[in-house]
């Protein structure tokens, strides 16, 4: 964070103009600076740097240049310090000759500024009167004290011990002047007193000789001894020695001058200066003590302290430099002040530091400058013909270059080359050599003309300027702020030694510029532009004068003003004119015409003073050197005449001072003239007819410029006076300069004109803000019309635009009774804005016009949507408003807008209420969301929420009359109705009541499937319970996946049929579910049963059929390993695949049919867990697909039960024994391979399955003894597949296959039919107490809910 500036800190002025010129406008520097005086001489100074690539080589003798610096103390340079310094010096020396060491005293810790209340007491009125009207703390405010501190009292006590006695001193007071007649007696008694001093002082002498002073008396060495004056006076060089004088009468020798007493001697003082003797309390004022130094009396005061200062100026410093020399200590003087490397110095902090310690009085830095060093002596930076230096053929045009400074003061636009001498540091280059804090002050050229500072290397140079115009205002501020200087010298300012803190002088107005001066660059002073600065560091700089045509008049008033201030000129400004007359044949047009004007006042001002001075002796002058005839009062060169005196040999005076040269009588003088009067005509004639081509051209110029009214010429007039300059190749001056710009604004407002009359844009100007003007306003118009008619030439378009300025105002009043009319027309709007069209102007009434545009059309589209409430939404709504915002403030906008708000809150508020009604949970009944809709009906709005309201009440009311449809019907839902009704209730957002019930419905159903899927589903099946209840769509895949069933046996129209069936089972539940009641449902699930049985058959015998011998049975590939037979084979007892047993880790050995895990689809639960999920899927009154399809797996397995049935008892022999059960015996039926196929195919465990395998499984085994013979033996295919260690053992007679029990139960019903008990869950008891109907008997009588079923679980 940066700190804040201090009050006092110093702040850069502005910069002052850059220019970068081209190579063009580089080639010629006086062209150049005369292109850019008009902007230059309003700072003062300013800045070229040149084209990219001018590097002129250093050409000065590094080893043979040295100087003598000046030294500079930085504290005395400023004005206002130097003024507090000598201040301090003055006041300092009279309390030294008073005998007291002055010591500045310390108020609220810092030292008192003695200068600042000296001045401010005087300001007040002085002590007195300070005192009288207590301004003590008025003072302190002033000088910078905080009130309330009691600071006034301090002030006036140090003020009245320090300054007061000054004061007295300064005015004269303290000097008193006795009466004649006191002075008469004094001396008087002084003169009888004398005999007896001389005899008291040989007395004190001897006795001094014969006495020995003791310590601590009074003696030789006692301090102070002599401001002690009585009657013990002595002093060490008296001679006078008397050995008779043997007493002593004590009397009065020493009296003060003031009361004439010598009484009081202890407060009797001597002069150290004058031996004059004064009391303490008669002083003025008083003193309180006896000084103890040297005490000097008023008198004496008054004559040491009133001696003249010697002048200001700066010493030279004790050593000679080198250049090498003088950088090491100029960079090892930076390098320890800032504690820095010298180039990483910023120049901000070098300028504030250098402003601060010229203004600090209790520092004192002291540097040294290389100034004012002679080019001719040392060779100049800049390369110059026949010198030790050689330039490179590359660097030869530096030798001739305007730029280099040795050329540019002598070339032939400049005036001083007709100066006859040399003068050093105006024609000839000065070089200057700094360093850091190394300074210039304020001053303005000799003769005020311009000059030009090179830079050749080092650091920067930081200038400060001043305008021409400002030089007076400048010289009366210093004048005024340090006054004392300039009374001692007046010609301060010309001796560049005093500077003042630009921020000073620019707090009292005078305008100040400022630059840094780079290496490389230069920096143009202009004619009588004060400019002072200070070097940031060690650099080597370069300077001369110049002079331009169009400084002559200054010439000429500087020579006046060197004269007022006596002082001398640098050349002859008359000799210099008459030299330029005296070849005006050579001169150009425009130095000829000023010579001319400027010989006519030289002329005309000698011939007055001539006139004075008729009757003297005229003579020629002599060739005398300019300080040779110099005025001896005003110092001025006298070229033209001068006046001498026989009685004063080698002094002369100009005319203007004939009374300041002797007290001889006027007529003794001798009047010494250069030429005579009638001599200078035939020059000023010559220069003027020179000119007169010119001067007719310009009176020409001036006469059509100021040319009135009527008078005036046409711009063509304006361009052939122009032509006519360039083709005589007339100079830049100020008139062509005019006459050029007079042309182009003419041009300019020509085309201006022209275009707005023509309808088309010009951009005109940037404004300030950078910003691009593409129309004139108004006001600008009406400027620009007065300004046509102001110009200097008379332009045609002038009239017409007078005439378009008209039509505007016309247009402005009827736009203003159109913006005043409350509701405006949209027409009438736009007829005005298309008649605008015809103005190219920027009109203040446009913005307002389509502002109340904007308004009437708002207005009208809130109109037009307002009478359509059905597409006013809230969007429609936000959108007019936000255009409504945007809109300027008008009574209808407003009223309109207040509308539409209210509608939006209204709008917004039912939007939310019907989202929250709708979000509710839980949700809202259907009668507290009709009331809601029916209020929102009301507004005048499209609202998309409350329609949605009203969208779910219609929902809600559809249904809840669905719903109640639903549960009034006789008929079982489906599934996916109930599930669809309750997915549609669940997404109305309205508390229905029936919902809940389907609901628990639905969840109940899905409880259901959970249950019965769990009961049917092995752990890791990925089978559906539906895929698992219906008979397979799909057998083929069974097989081994390498083999494809065979489509042989399939005829091409049972191909045909089964296209039209269910052949997957999304078909299938799709069937299912489209069915409208469950005996479609069965009949569907019976065909795919029947196709189911067909498949697996095709399937047996294609497995059967591979597994017969062959002569290579390596190539049959069988098994979920697809590898040959071998080993231990089992074969599934469903689909007659064979599988090695070491690919079945999991196989147990049971008596009962063993399936492959593709032909074992389910876990089989046992009937009663069927009947049981029948039971309660009849309870809820709900129908699906699996349902119907575990219905018909209960009818299959109880058809397939009882067919089974039938065949085992056909294969029962029944022995007729009274109270005894039947006996089985063996018999083998032929459809017991199907039967027992369709028995695996249920998914429900029955004991029969077990009972018939047995019974197949005892027919193989007969059969097989009976055939296979001891000679014949198997193949190895047979013998793998007939080499089983433990065949199942064969079912034992009387006694039932699954559970070998013998107790029975006969159905009751209409069968008839025989069970055993075990087997159907009947106890022995229950059988011989109550009724048993058997399965098939309760299926076809209706009675299933209701019997009373007991199957056994084995």
């Amino acid at each position: 964070m940066m700190n804040p500036p201090r009050p006092d800190e110093f702040k850069p002025p502005p910069e002052c103009p850059v220019f970068e010129p081209s190579w063009e406008e580089f080639a010629d520097p006086y062209a150049f600076i005369n292109k850019i005086r008009p902007i230059a001489e309003k700072t003062g100074i300013c800045k070229v740097r040149p084209p990219p690539g001018w590097q002129p080589p250093f050409a000065c003798d590094v080893e043979k240049l040295h100087f003598v610096p000046r030294i500079q103390r930085l504290n005395e340079l400023e004005a206002q310090t130097r003024v507090k310094l000598n201040f301090f010096d003055q006041i300092a020396k009279f309390w030294d000759l008073q005998g007291c060491t002055l010591k500045i005293p310390h108020v609220e810790r810092k030292l008192l500024d003695l200068y600042k209340l000296n001045k401010l007491v005087a300001e007040e009125g002085g002590f007195d009167i300070v005192c009288q009207e207590r301004r003590w703390t008025k003072i302190a405010v002033q000088m910078g004290f905080a009130p309330g501190k009691a600071i006034g009292s301090h002030l006036r006590t140090h003020y009245e011990k320090i300054l007061y006695p000054y004061n007295l001193f300064q005015s004269g007071a303290n000097l008193l002047v006795s009466s004649a007649a006191f002075v008469s007696g004094c001396f008087t008694v002084w003169f009888e007193a004398r005999f007896m001093f001389i005899c008291l002082v040989c007395y004190v002498s001897l006795m001094r000789e014969n006495v020995k002073v003791e310590p601590g008396e009074p003696g030789e060495n006692r301090p102070n001894l002599r401001r002690r004056m009585g009657s013990f006076v002595a002093k060490p060089d008296c001679h006078l020695q008397s050995a008779a004088c043997s007493a002593v009468v004590q009397v009065d020798l020493v009296v003060c001058l003031v009361c004439g007493s010598g009484g009081d001697e202890d407060r009797l003082l001597l002069c150290d200066g004058c031996d004059d003797s004064y009391h303490t309390f008669c002083l003025i004022p008083p003193l309180h003590d006896v000084p103890k130094g040297d005490w000097r009396c008023p008198k004496c005061l008054a004559q040491l302290c009133n001696k003249p200062h010697d002048a200001f100026g700066f010493e030279q410093a004790f050593r000679d430099y080198s250049l090498r020399a003088f950088g090491q200590m100029a960079d090892a003087f930076k390098s320890d002040y800032f504690n820095m490397p010298v180039h990483m110095v910023p120049t901000e902090l070098v300028e504030k530091e250098f402003w601060r310690l010229v203004g600090a009085i209790d520092e004192d830095v002291t540097v040294e400058y290389g100034a004012d060093i002679a080019s001719k002596e040392f060779g100049s930076g800049f390369p110059i013909p026949n010198r030790r230096f050689k330039v490179t053929p590359a660097d030869e045009k530096y030798l001739k270059c305007g730029w280099n400074l040795n050329n540019l003061a002598m070339m032939n636009r400049s005036v001083l080359t007709h100066v006859t001498a040399d003068i050093c540091g105006m024609t000839l280059p000065w070089l200057y050599v700094g360093m850091c804090f190394s300074s210039f002050c304020w001053h303005i050229e000799d003769h005020w003309s311009y000059s030009i500072n090179y830079l050749h290397w080092g650091e920067p140079k930081t200038w400060y300027g001043a305008p021409g115009f400002a030089a007076e205002q400048l010289e009366e501020v210093m004048k005024k702020l340090a006054p004392e200087l300039f009374d001692s010298q007046p010609d301060l300012l010309h001796q560049l030694v005093t500077i003042m803190n630009p921020n000073t002088l620019m707090a009292h107005g005078v305008p100040i510029y400022r630059t840094n001066q780079c290496a490389g660059e230069f920096v143009v002073t202009f004619p009588r532009a004060y400019h002072s600065g200070f070097n940031q560091g060690f650099n080597f700089a370069e300077a001369v004068n110049f002079c331009t045509v169009d400084w002559m008049p200054l010439g000429r008033q500087c020579v006046d003003h060197y004269r007022s201030l006596n002082r001398y000129n640098v050349f002859s400004h008359d000799e210099m004119v008459c030299n330029m007359a005296s070849k005006a044949e050579s001169l150009d047009v425009v130095l000829a015409s000023a010579v001319h004007k400027d010989m006519v006042l030289m002329i005309r001002e000698e011939q007055e003073l001539r006139d004075r001075v008729k009757k003297m002796v005229s003579a020629k002058y002599d060739n005398l050197q300019d300080d040779e005839r110099q005025c001896v009062k005003c110092k001025t060169t006298c070229y033209l005449s001068a006046l001498t005196c026989p009685c004063s040999p080698g002094v002369l005076v100009c005319l203007h001072h004939l009374d300041q040269l002797c007290a001889c009588p006027i007529e003794s003088y001798t009047l010494n003239f250069r030429h005579y009067i009638d001599d200078l005509f035939p020059m000023m004639h010559a220069a003027k007819e020179r000119a007169q081509l010119y001067d007719d051209w310009a009176v020409r110029v001036t006469e059509t410029l100021e040319a009135k009214l009527e008078k005036k010429r046409g711009l063509p007039v304006f361009r052939a006076l122009l032509a006519e300059s360039e083709s005589k190749l007339f100079p830049e001056n100020d008139l062509l300069r005019r006459l050029r710009l007079f042309t182009q604004d003419a041009e300019k407002c020509s085309t201006v004109a022209q275009q707005l009359l023509n309808g088309k844009r010009q951009t005109r100007y940037c404004c300030g803000s950078g910003k691009s003007r593409s129309q004139l306003t108004v006001e600008e118009l009406r400027s620009f019309v007065r300004q046509l008619y102001n110009l200097s030439c008379s332009l045609p378009q002038a009239p017409q635009l007078k005439e378009l300025l008209n039509r505007i105002e016309d247009f402005q009043q009827h736009s203003e009774k159109v913006l005043s009319d409350e509701v405006p027309s949209v027409a009438e709007i736009q007829g005005l804005l298309e008649v605008s069209f015809d103005f190219d102007m920027d009109l203040p009434e446009l913005p307002r016009l389509r502002v109340r545009l904007e308004q009437a059309r708002w207005l009208e589209a809130v109109q037009q949507e307002s009478g359509q409430p059905k597409t006013l939404t809230l969007d429609s709504m936000r959108r007019l408003i936000d255009q409504g915002v945007g809109l300027g403030p008008h009574p209808s906008v407003e009223k309109a807008m207040a509308r539409l708000q209210e509608l939006l809150t209204v709008s917004e508020h039912w939007e939310d209420k019907a989202v929250s009604l709708l979000k509710a949970r839980p949700p809202h009944s259907i009668e507290t969301l009709s009331g809601a809709a029916e209020k929102a009906s009301g507004i005048p709005a499209h609202l998309p929420n409350c329609l949605l309201l009203k969208d779910a009440m219609r929902k809600a009311r559809e249904w809840l009359q669905e719903a109640e449809e639903l549960q009034a019907s006789g008929s079982v839902p489906m599934v996916d109705s109930l599930s669809d009704t309750v997915l549609r209730g669940q997404a109305i957002q309205v508390h229905l009541e029936p919902l809940d019930q389907l609901e628990t419905l639905l969840s109940e159903v899905q409880d259901w499937k959970e249950e019965a899927a769990s009961a049917f589903r092995h752990k890791d099946s990925s089978l559906s319970l539906l895929e698992i209840l219906c008979p397979r769509c799909e057998v083929s895949s069974l097989g081994s996946p390498k083999r494809k069933a065979k489509k042989g046996k399939e005829s091409p129209k049972n191909s045909k049929k089964k296209s039209l069936k269910p052949s997957d089972l999304g078909e299938v539940e799709k069937a299912l579910t489209e069915t409208n009641d469950s005996t479609s449902a069965l009949a569907t699930l019976e065909e795919l049963r029947l196709r189911e049985m067909e498949a697996f058959f095709n399937l047996r015998a294609t497995n059967e059929s591979k597994l017969l011998p062959t002569t290579d049975c390596m190539d049959l590939k069988v098994c979920v390993c697809q590898k040959p037979p071998m080993g231990a084979m089992l074969q599934c007892e469903l689909c007659r695949d064979a599988f090695h047993r070491a690919c079945l880790p999991d196989l147990t050995e049971k008596a009962q049919p063993w399936l492959c895990t593709r032909c074992r689809r389910s876990a089989k639960p046992p009937l009663a867990k069927i009947i049981s999920l029948l039971a309660s899927l009849e309870r809820l009154r709900v129908r699906l697909p699996e349902g119907d399809a575990l219905s018909y797996v209960l009818e299959r397995t109880v058809d397939w039960q009882q067919r089974t049935q039938h065949v085992l008892c056909d294969v029962l022999k029944f022995e007729e024994r009274a109270g005894t059960p039947p006996t089985l015996t063996r018999w083998a039926p032929g459809n017991t391979e199907e039967l027992l196929v369709e028995g695996l195919l249920l998914q429900v465990s029955v004991p029969e399955v077990q009972s018939l395998y047995h019974v197949l499984l005892d027919q193989s085994l007969s059969l097989s003894s009976d055939t296979l013979t001891p000679q014949t033996e198997p193949t190895d295919c047979e013998q793998q597949f007939t080499s089983q260690e433990n065949p199942l053992p064969s079912p034992l007679k009387g006694l039932c296959f699954v559970c070998a029990q013998v107790n029975w139960v006969q159905c009751d019903g209409s069968c008839n039919q025989w069970f055993h008990q075990a087997c159907v869950g009947v106890t022995a008891e229950t059988a011989e107490k109550e009724d048993y109907i058997c399965v098939r008997c309760s299926l076809s009588s209706g009675h299933l809910l209701d019997a009373p079923f007991h199957l056994s679980k084995g």
